[in-house]
């Protein structure tokens, strides 16, 4: 196995030898500092990225799904983003789900040494009966994880897309991805904790991957959530907003709308611009595969 010394995630940081000396006003300005090198570094893995969202796009047009695969904190990422698919573009919670070395109590709790097991991100991929429709993202600082390697493994054997999501350059994990995201952000000011910089990288290049997968899957229009899930006050009330927006149709003439939807925004929307009834309007977005332009400009054409 990989000496954890050689990697960068683990490397001395030369300014921080006298972290612990600090002033507390000296702490976050190294902190501000170094975080400024994040954009920088996933500058330089853009290409990585478009190709990971071309692949996530193929695979959910085709009725896959995506999994991300983590432990410890990159895990944790990987559920963060994930849950916060369907409420933004009403997504079944399936479509996106994220995988943790340890299962769910591992989300509140750390359950470190779930992760040094190679047989158990292979079992849990198995548990959701993975085929060769769907892309397994394997996430991990270090790029070593045997959690997320067996996972990786084991979707390459199925045939699935895989794409590893790491903080060192020639990752072993990378080995088994079809696509390699290697996003190296150095050393952190606290030895070791790739909770900070790495982490934060992370998190970024998942939001790049789903918002951007899902834009082109057809459930943002113009810059808007046309697909958000209205299930409380605060999503109802974004939800006329967007209708109002974009149709410039008054407030209480989007609710009366929206509420016939049942608040899909993009339903409301097209039978607006369109002039047409519910039955009329969600023809033309089957027709359109759920793109609002598109569903408008089948109308006029």
């Amino acid at each position: 196995m990989e000496r954890m010394t050689k990697l960068t995630t683990e490397g001395y940081h030369p300014d921080t030898a006298n972290l612990d000396l600090m002033s507390t006003a000296e702490i976050v300005k190294l902190m501000n500092e170094e975080d400024k090198k994040i954009p920088q570094a996933i500058a330089k893995v853009l290409p990585a990225i478009e190709q990971a969202i071309m692949a996530v796009v193929q695979a959910l047009k085709n009725g896959g799904r995506l999994f991300y695969v983590g432990a410890g904190t990159s895990g944790r990422i990987g559920l963060l983003d994930a849950v916060e698919c369907p409420p933004t573009f009403s997504t079944s919670p399936k479509l996106v789900q994220a995988i943790l070395a340890g299962g769910s109590e591992a989300v509140m709790i750390a359950i470190e040494g779930a992760e040094d097991d190679l047989t158990l991100g292979e079992a849990e991929l198995k548990k959701q009966q993975l085929t060769n429709r769907d892309v397994v993202i394997g996430i991990a600082a270090s790029g070593r994880t045997p959690f997320v390697k067996g996972a990786l493994i084991y979707a390459q054997q199925k045939g699935a897309k895989t794409i590893s999501l790491v903080s060192n350059a020639h990752a072993v994990i990378s080995q088994y991805a079809d696509i390699k995201i290697e996003v190296i952000t150095g050393p952190e000011i606290l030895t070791g904790s790739t909770r900070l910089k790495a982490a934060t990288a992370h998190k970024q290049i998942l939001n790049m991957i789903t918002t951007a997968s899902m834009i082109k899957l057809g459930k943002v229009y113009k810059n808007l959530m046309v697909d958000v899930h209205a299930s409380n006050f605060k999503l109802r009330e974004r939800a006329k907003q967007i209708v109002c927006e974009v149709t410039s149709v008054s407030y209480n003439q989007a609710e009366s709308v929206l509420e016939q939807t049942n608040f899909q925004v993009k339903l409301a929307i097209v039978m607006l611009l369109t002039h047409t009834t519910i039955e009329e309007a969600t023809e033309l977005l089957a027709q359109s595969e759920g793109h609002v332009r598109r569903a408008v400009a089948l109308k006029k054409s």
